[in-house]
Parts: structure tokens; C-alpha cells; sequence
């Protein structure tokens, strides 16, 4: 056979080797339920899984709509406002099957956000959404994306959803990422909340239906997660309830340390607004999953109203509530987390923002803190076994984590 033949033969079996990339089927118990190609924000397309595993439930959201899925994101859900929490969004990026990466990129958003907002355009909520007086319209996902990393994101259901269940879907679309790439490993960003069922998945806190930790994580960072746990909501009640409490203008979909409070002279009952269960209602669990005590070493914020029965529960001059420590007997995971383990296999990468200068809130002010998580327990490394590295931008805010250029930069070098 001719030399010049065989060069070109094997051309072209390189090319087709290189160029197929090999892919398998989902796991038997996820169920694609639709795909939608034309999406917002730069995104390429986003698939709707369902897990049909038993031992998902579905969790409560607020009577009023505060928390229901909006935007593209309601369309995705089926055009379900309130979707059942078995059912989750993966989005995948311009690239995400043609990237130079080798190892591709999940990443995972925070409490009352989703996917677009976080990651692909801060300012789709306006003027202070993304923690500044503006915000840019591109995000992490167009920086990696652009640097030859396949891209994806998970949606979930339940915006203050239960970490238990939304640990187990990263799992869920870490193993539909490598069905579809035919990789071994992905690479985890978990930001704020998202720190939870991130850093969760890897050490297999799971609940007694859920399935372990599958080996595929190759580096997992965590964007101003609590991972020492923080008491914001109880250290600030009065100025946090304000934007919550309905009769006094509140409408964010965030959870109240008080269940009475008075507004304008009138004194109202809220146990649906609870991050403690109360009167049948739990609709922020993944809140009070997050929860530890900080008095003992920042102290209370005594400048606040009922700033004592706030945190340490009882009956104020104008609220009620139970206190922190109901609270987190009620269910904080933080010494479950800390005790238990990550993976040595897995290094662990930490990252604290130190400015705490959001816009439109009360801002933590106790201690050194990106104006929600202190410093601190971003950084804290209990129950880290392989710690990557632990880095402070002190120029960003807690919401700037997802787009400052410093912090952008700081995770591309984690993961390249």
C-alpha cells in the first residue's frame, strides 16, 4: 500500500477518533422529561430531569408566590410554578461538547437564585441583583466557557430546597454529564448555599434512601460558602424582617428568625415565613440547614431591635421567635458536614470575599465578612481532608463572588 495512502488513512481514523466522543445513557432512575434549545443569557440549551428514586418529597413554598420559579425558569419547569423537588434543570453552555478542558465544569448556585442570574447574567434582575449599583451581563459560565471549559449548571426545583435532595441531584447531573462526555471526573463550583449540597454530594451525607458518593469529583471549590455555618437572620432580625415581613413591604423570598411581628401597630402571625418549622410550615429548610452560632465570637448586634429575644428567642417589644438554638436543633447540618470527611482523592478549594458593601441589605459587620458569611467560616477547613487552597479577595462582596474578575480568575486557576 502506498505510504502516502496509509498517512491518509490514518488521518482520518485519528480524526474520527478524536472527534466521536463516546457517550452512554442517563441512569435508569433519571428521566429526561423535555429539552429546550432556545434559551436565554447565552446558554445552549437546557434539559428537565425528573429522579424517580424513592424518598424525594415534595417541600412547601410560601402562600404568596414569593418563592415560586420565575422567568425562563417557570418555562422549563413545564410552565409549573411550583415544581415537585424530584425534578431539577441542567443547563449546558456554548462548548460544552466541544471544549479543550478535559475536565468539565458543574456549577452550582446559591439560596433564592438560580442559574442565570448566578452564573450567566448578574443583572437580570436589575440594578443592585447582583450586590453593586450595577451589574454586568455575563458571569462565570461565559468566562470559563471561553477559556475551553465545558460548561454546566444545575437548576433546582425548590429555591430554599432541602440540601439533602439537592446533594443528591448534583450527583444526578454530575453522572448525566459524564454519561453524555464519556469522562470520568467533573469539577464542582458550589457558591453560598450551593456549598452545601456540593461539599455534601463529595463526602456522602446523604439520607438513608440516597445514593453515596460516586468518585467522580476531580476538584470541588466553594465560593463563600458557609462552611463554619453563619446566624445572620437571628444576629439581624429586626433590619433582615423588614424586607420579609409582608404588612411592613417586605416580598423577599428569604426565611424570618420570627414568627409574630408588629408593622405599622399591627401585630401579625407568619409561621410560613419561619426558618424554624412552625405550625405545619417548613418552607426554607435548606436556611436552617445552614445555621450556626456565632455569639460567642462576634456577640449579638445590640443596636438592633429585640436584638436578645431575636437571637435568643422569646418575646420582644415587637416580635416573637424562637431563637437560634430551636433553630438549629431543628436541623442545621453544619457539625454533620464538618464531621464528615471529604475525600483525600478530592482537593478542596475555598474562596471569602471581604467586602461587605451589598447593596440594599444589612450588612454583617460583627466580624471580617463578605457582608453575609464571615470570612471565617468561608474559610473554615473542619472536615477538609485535602485542602487546595483557601484564598481572600477582600474587594468583593458575597453576590460579587460570581463575577468579579478577581474571583473569576482565582477559580479558572483552581481548575485549569
Amino acid at each position: 500500500m502506498p505510504r502516502t495512502l496509509i498517512a491518509v488513512i490514518l488521518t482520518v481514523v485519528a480524526f474520527f477518533t478524536t472527534a466521536v466522543v463516546p457517550a452512554s445513557a442517563d441512569p435508569s432512575y433519571l428521566s429526561l422529561e423535555a429539552t429546550y434549545p432556545t434559551v436565554s443569557n447565552g446558554w445552549a440549551k437546557v434539559d428537565r430531569y425528573r429522579d424517580t428514586t424513592a424518598g424525594f418529597h415534595d417541600e412547601q413554598y410560601p402562600p404568596d408566590g414569593r418563592g415560586d420559579q420565575d422567568g425562563q425558569r417557570r418555562t422549563f419547569f413545564g410552565g409549573v410554578a411550583r415544581p415537585s423537588s424530584s425534578r431539577f434543570l441542567l443547563y449546558s453552555a456554548p462548548g460544552w461538547n466541544t471544549g479543550s478542558q478535559a475536565t468539565p465544569v458543574l456549577l452550582v448556585h446559591g439560596a433564592n437564585d438560580n442559574p442565570d442570574r448566578a452564573w450567566a447574567n448578574p443583572n437580570e434582575s436589575g440594578g443592585f441583583g447582583c450586590g453593586s449599583a450595577s451589574c454586568p451581563s455575563t458571569g462565570l459560565m461565559q468566562y470559563l466557557s471561553s477559556r475551553g471549559f465545558r460548561v454546566f449548571a444545575i437548576g433546582f426545583a425548590h429555591k430554599q430546597g432541602d440540601n439533602y435532595q439537592q446533594a443528591q441531584q448534583v450527583g444526578d447531573a454530575i453522572a448525566v454529564i459524564k454519561a453524555r462526555l464519556g469522562v470520568g471526573s467533573v469539577d464542582v463550583v458550589g457558591w453560598s448555599k450551593g456549598m452545601m449540597s456540593a461539599r455534601m454530594y463529595v463526602a456522602s451525607v446523604r439520607p438513608a434512601w440516597g445514593r453515596a458518593y460516586a468518585g467522580d469529583v476531580r476538584r470541588l471549590a466553594l465560593l463563600g460558602g458557609p462552611n463554619g455555618g453563619y446566624d445572620y437572620p437571628f444576629a439581624h432580625g429586626w433590619a433582615h424582617d423588614f424586607s420579609i415581613w409582608p404588612e411592613c413591604g417586605g416580598k423577599v423570598n428569604a426565611p424570618s428568625p420570627h414568627t409574630n411581628m408588629t408593622c405599622y401597630g399591627q401585630y401579625t402571625s407568619h409561621p410560613e415565613l419561619s426558618i424554624t418549622p412552625t405550625g405545619g410550615w417548613d418552607a426554607y429548610p435548606g436556611q436552617r440547614q445552614m445555621l450556626a452560632r456565632w455569639d460567642g465570637v462576634y456577640g449579638v448586634n445590640t443596636s438592633t431591635q429585640d436584638w436578645y429575644t431575636t437571637y435568643y428567642g422569646g418575646q420582644g417589644f415587637y416580635t416573637n421567635g424562637p431563637g437560634i438554638q430551636a433553630a438549629v436543633n431543628a436541623g442545621s447540618l453544619i457539625a454533620t458536614i464538618q464531621g464528615a470527611p471529604t475525600p483525600s482523592s478530592v482537593p478542596v478549594y475555598l474562596l471569602a470575599g471581604g467586602s461587605p458593601t451589598i447593596v440594599g441589605i444589612w450588612n454583617e459587620t460583627r466580624g471580617p465578612s463578605d457582608g453575609v458569611v464571615f470570612v471565617t467560616s468561608a474559610l473554615d477547613t473542619t472536615g477538609v481532608t485535602t485542602v487546595g487552597a483557601t484564598t481572600l479577595v477582600g474587594s468583593v462582596n458575597h453576590l460579587q463572588l460570581g463575577w468579579a474578575s478577581a474571583a473569576m480568575s482565582t477559580v479558572t486557576g483552581w481548575l485549569s
